[in-house]
């Protein structure tokens, strides 16, 4: 290695998962791509059913390319946040006790949760609480509500 090249330690590597959600995000290009094709092809003919549902048929990658957008504008969004948390010291931390097989251990979970529960009762304003309250909700294997409290942390973030 020449003094010219970054270390191994300051070279920045992809955020995890980008690799892997860029790559579906491309194929999900093709499958768009295909069907306004279709679309376009049912529309051109001028027969009037056809016409008819090649519109409706157009719909469909619109409505994939609405919700691409709105999933990675929320992950940068939620990129930004960390950084924030991260740059003040304040980025949860998982250091909840695991069986041997890597399970996350049940009651210290379900604690965690109750502690950012408070936090989240104590301050509903707060990004920073409803972040926390996030993943305490992932370790408790709760996605759906966790997806839900990063949506809610990202409203409240004006960074």
């Amino acid at each position: 290695m020449t003094s010219s090249e970054p270390s191994p330690a300051t070279r920045s590597r992809p955020p995890r998962g980008l690799v892997g959600a860029l790559a579906v995000t491309g194929l999900l290009a093709i499958y768009v791509w295909a069907i306004a094709g279709r679309g376009v092809a049912m529309i051109a003919s001028g027969e009037a059913v056809l016409v008819a549902i090649g519109v409706a048929v157009l719909v469909i990658p619109l409505l994939v390319v609405g919700l691409i957008a709105r999933e990675f504008w929320l992950a940068a969004r939620v990129q930004r946040m960390a950084d924030t948390l991260a740059g003040a010291g304040e980025l949860p931390v998982d250091d909840l006790p695991r069986s041997p097989g890597g399970r996350i251990d049940r009651d210290a979970a379900d604690a965690a949760f109750a502690e950012a529960q408070r936090a989240v009762e104590a301050e509903p304003e707060s990004w920073r609480a409803w972040y926390h309250l996030a993943f305490a909700y992932d370790a408790a294997h709760d996605r759906r509500r966790a997806r839900a409290a990063l949506r809610r942390a990202s409203s409240l973030f004006s960074g």
